[in-house]
């Protein structure tokens, strides 16, 4: 029988780092630390947007939100869907005769674009009844002698319909360990608030990620057990932070720093602080399984394959910054940030800064929120930030990451930061070029929709945002029209 590569791809649901192999205290994840021990364990592994449509989108795709048009979820009457011309992971493994799968969440779309030969879709926490199915689509796989992708869309550690819940009263399969921890067990993340509504809902997310936890446990087991285990990349990540105020939904690091996890055959285990993307994924399966795609003729993925530096602890220069791109989570949440990060500074680039930040449903109705709401406190917190800064943000935010490591002192008024500021936007703005973003905004309107009009002499005045009180470009810079985009910027 051929030993085939294979790809096994487990997704988590608003989970951050609260794992014990990342240095999480009072939670216990034994199974993902098992993994973690195998593999490489990424300390600078970064999502490209906050929010789970579009997250996957990005995994699956390559592709930042706003090259693959998942600007926000996809269920409901949100209904974002990736752009028909965008080619996705299970269309390209199908391409090289892969066996392609997923199994519990899916949340991207159209599913021509994403066509997995089998779909196990459901919302199920019985991760038990998840690593059944895994089994089953292993063993068919190896008795079938075909190389397979399956990818794992685990529900937990999300919350449930409920106020403070995630999932955790409902009755599972016996083979599940309930989990026990309480309100007094729980580490409060240096992003949140102190208080008996994220104590309740803490403890709760723990539990949750307990559940997780066995059931990546389940899934990996299932794999040794089919003999499948020496011939398997394994990527465990999540698709966002945690649903709570300062990280899901915003770009702060809390809500895009998240784990990830790789486990090669032919690698030896390490910890890597290279800065990585999610667009790095797609090419590293690619890679993996030697698909002639991993390099993108259209020049439109510019990730890079991870699959070299698994197992080195090096911080490696060529990983050294990564972007992001956030537009809507539900689609009356329209508020288009984008970031750029490397080892010392981030920026933030707010496109509709004149709206209040909008609320996710699931946040506004939490119980953390509540009680962040009714504070008695003479000037209302949000984490370490006030609340006024966290619902009117300025146009451009700038942050020491070194020094203030919660994004909280916003340097971009700062005149000694200046050179720094502008040095950093030009290379943010030179990868909205690269990636063609309609977001890259001058007097407030898009660059890209006004391209047509430069040659016919129209000049937007070289400023981020329109101004009422001088509304004239006549005596003003203008933004140079000339600007290259796609593959003919430069790039790294």
């Amino acid at each position: 029988m051929t030993e085939h590569k294979n790809v096994l791809l487990m997704i988590a649901d608003d989970l951050g780092k609260q794992l014990s192999c990342y240095g999480a205290k009072g939670i216990k994840t034994p199974n993902i630390d098992s993994l973690a021990a195998q593999g490489t364990r990424f300390e600078y592994a970064f999502a490209s947007t906050a929010s789970c449509s579009g997250s996957r989108s990005v995994i699956y795709t390559g592709l930042h939100t706003h090259q693959n048009g998942q600007y926000g979820l996809a269920s409901h009457r949100h209904h974002f869907v990736t752009f028909d011309h965008v080619e996705t992971a299970p269309l390209l493994l199908n391409q090289s005769g892969y066996r392609t799968g997923i199994i519990g969440k899916i949340h991207v779309g159209p599913m021509l674009l994403y066509p997995w030969a089998v779909k196990e879709e459901s919302d199920t926490r019985d991760v038990a009844v998840i690593s059944d199915q895994a089994q089953s689509f292993f063993q068919e796989c190896k008795e079938d002698n075909v190389p397979f992708f399956l990818t794992i869309g685990f529900i937990d550690p999300h919350r449930d319909r409920t106020r403070g819940g995630f999932g955790n009263p409902q009755q599972y399969d016996p083979r599940i360990s309930e989990g026990a921890y309480g309100t007094e067990d729980v580490e409060i993340p240096p992003f949140m608030n102190d208080s008996p509504g994220s104590r309740l809902e803490l403890a709760e997310y723990y539990n949750s990620i307990h559940r997780l936890d066995q059931g990546v446990g389940f899934v990996l087991k299932a794999l040794a057990d089919c003999g499948l285990a020496r011939s398997t990349l394994v990527i465990f990540l999540s698709d966002n932070g945690p649903p709570f105020m300062n990280s899901k939904t915003t770009l702060y690091d809390s809500g895009v720093q998240l784990p990830l996890i790789i486990k090669s055959p032919s690698r030896e285990p390490g910890v890597s602080l290279a800065l990585v993307s999610y667009i790095d994924i797609l090419p590293t399966i690619l890679d993996f399984v030697g698909h002639p795609a991993k390099k993108d003729p259209s020049r439109k993925r510019i990730g890079r394959s991870l699959l070299q530096i698994l197992g080195s602890s090096s911080d490696d220069a060529n990983f050294e910054r990564v972007f992001g791109s956030h537009t809507f989570h539900e689609v009356t949440n329209y508020w288009p940030t984008r970031f750029i990060r490397d080892r010392r500074y981030k920026y933030h680039r707010n496109l509709a800064w004149r709206l209040d930040f909008p609320f996710a449903s699931d946040i506004y109705g939490s119980l953390s929120w509540e009680d962040i709401r009714n504070s008695r406190d003479r000037e209302i917190m949000v984490g370490k930030r006030k609340l006024k800064d966290y619902f009117f943000r300025g146009p451009e935010e700038l942050y020491d990451l070194k020094i203030d490591p919660l994004e909280v002192n916003n340097l971009a008024g700062d005149p000694q930061h200046q050179v720094l500021l502008e040095r950093m936007r030009a290379t943010l703005e030179e990868w909205q070029r690269r990636t063609e973003d309609p977001w890259l905004y001058r007097d407030g309107v898009s660059v890209w929709f006004n391209r047509y009009h430069f040659p016919a002499g129209l000049a937007i005045p070289d400023r981020l945002d329109f101004d009422v009180d001088r509304p004239g470009n006549a005596d003003l810079k203008a933004f140079d029209g000339s600007v290259t985009w796609g593959t003919n910027v430069q790039s790294d």
